[in-house]
Order: C-alpha cells, then structure tokens, then sequence
C-alpha cells in the first residue's frame, strides 16, 4: 500500500510539472520564437522558421528604425499611456475609497453607472467620439487618446479597489480619527501606503491594456502625432511586406516593456491578488 502511494504521489508531482511546463511553452513560446526570428535574415526566415540565426547582430532593429518612425511612435505610446495611468489611478483611488466607507444616496446610481459602462462594446461610442473629438479640437492628439483610455479603464479599475479597500480594517481609520488626524490625512498617510499593492495591480492593467490597445489609437488618428506602437505594427505590415526580419524586431520592441513592467511589478500583484484571502 505505501508502495502504491508513493507512486501515485510521484506520478502527481510529475503530471502537474509536465501541465506546467506545457503552459508555459505555450505561453513563453511565441515569445521566443519572435525574438530569435528577429536577428535572422529573410533568407533564413524563409528556409525554416526554427533554425537559429547564422549571426546574431542588429541590422534588423536599425531597418525598423530607418524604415519606420517607431522611435516617435514609441514615444507617442510612453506619454500616453503613463498619462492615463496617472489619471486613472488619481481617480479610482479615491471614488472607490469612498464607495467601499460610506453610506449616501447616490452611491447605488454611481455603481450601477459605472458597472453599466463595462458593457458598452468600443464600436457602440466610436462615431460619437470622433464627432465630438473634431468638434472639440482634440482629434489626432495626445489628450483625446489620454481621455479615451482613462475612462476606459477607470470602470474594471474601480470594483479592483473597491475590493481591495475592504481588505483594510477600518479599525486603523477610526484610531487616527480618535488621535485628531482629519478625513484627508487618514487616506493620504494611512490608506494610501495600505492600497499600495492594489494601486500598483490596477497601474499594470491599465499599462498593458493602453499599451496594446489598437482600435481608438487607429480611429482618433490621423497622422504621427500621436499615433502609437501598435500602429506601428500596422504600418509595418504594409512597408515590411517583404522583410519579415524587421517586422520581427519591430514586434520584439514593442512587447517587451510590458513585460519587464510585469517582471517589475509582479510582487505587489500577488500580494494584491491574494489579500482577500487573508482577510481577517
């Protein structure tokens, strides 16, 4: 009988590694294979997609910056999207803050508002936001992709809070209202440090969300201004038609600051993630 249990239990252990590792292929695999495929020539990309590179040098990522204005595009995307991180992160820190304390009577509306707004498909508020864009003035700009991606994601950003302030004991709150402190001080040096694991979960989503979105960006632009990474890929996959080789390096760019953002920031996710279930 140990035996037996004992094999079982190898054979657990060697199942969930291998359901591991598979996902992780899955997941890391494309990846990979992106980065590899951008130091090899067409020539070698047309060969074989998993042969290795006869040289490893950067011909490919200068093409990409000679043949395309990445470098604005790149920085197009760096203003935008920390902008509306910022914005989003100001306003959902301290609507959700009050949601989750107090009592009052438009706080069901606010909610329902606000849940209301995650079921609007993109497509449904395209033709409004562009009439009202050009009559505002702020069509092909900066600002009006800040605005768009702000209010998309302060929705899903709010209940994340929401939640997460409920984590927090309101005993601490009552204590530093006990000791003098005022409603602003209490949130500022209390809350505020508390929340910083949610508040660092909710600048990720909104970082990798904005970063990778494609729709607005090509709808409420014309032009470079303020035209961002992902249409840049768009605009490769008409220049580069015929050299995959810089097309590859151009997707390499583009996605690794979201990951080396993730890398960065992965613990105060997971400590945002599992706070709930440490409640109490």
């Amino acid at each position: 009988m140990k035996k037996t249990s004992k094999v079982s239990t190898v054979c657990a252990v060697i199942g969930k590694y291998i359901f591991l590792i598979f996902f992780v292929f899955i997941a890391v695999g494309p990846i990979v294979w992106a980065f590899i495929s951008s130091f090899k020539s067409y020539s070698e990309i047309n060969s074989s997609a998993l042969s290795w590179p006869s040289t490893f040098n950067l011909d490919n990522y200068k093409a990409a910056f000679k043949y395309a204005p990445i470098a604005k595009y790149f920085l197009n995307s760096v203003v935008i999207v920390g902008c509306s991180v910022l914005v989003t992160l100001a306003f959902v820190a301290m609507c959700a803050y009050i949601i989750s304390r107090f009592e009052f009577k438009m706080k069901p509306l606010i909610v329902l508002l606000i849940s209301a707004s995650l079921m609007l498909p993109a497509q449904a508020i395209s033709q409004p936001l562009f009439s009202i864009f050009q009559k505002l003035g702020i069509f092909d700009t900066k600002l009006g992709l800040v605005i768009v991606y702000s209010a998309m994601g302060i929705p899903m950003s709010f209940f994340v809070m929401t939640s997460y302030y409920k984590t927090i004991s309101m005993a601490l709150e009552e204590s530093a209202y006990i000791d003098g402190a005022t409603f602003l001080q209490t949130f500022w040096h209390i809350i505020l440090p508390l929340a910083k694991p949610g508040l660092v979960t909710i600048a990720l989503l909104q970082f990798i969300n904005t970063w990778n979105e494609f729709y607005f960006a090509l709808m409420l632009t014309s032009g470079d201004t303020a035209r961002t990474i992902p249409i840049a890929l768009n605009y490769y996959m008409g220049t580069f038609a015929n050299n995959y080789s810089a097309l590859f390096a151009a997707v390499v760019m583009t996605v690794l600051p979201t990951i080396a953002v993730f890398i960065i920031l992965q613990r105060q996710v997971m400590e945002s993630l599992t706070a709930g279930a440490v409640k109490g």
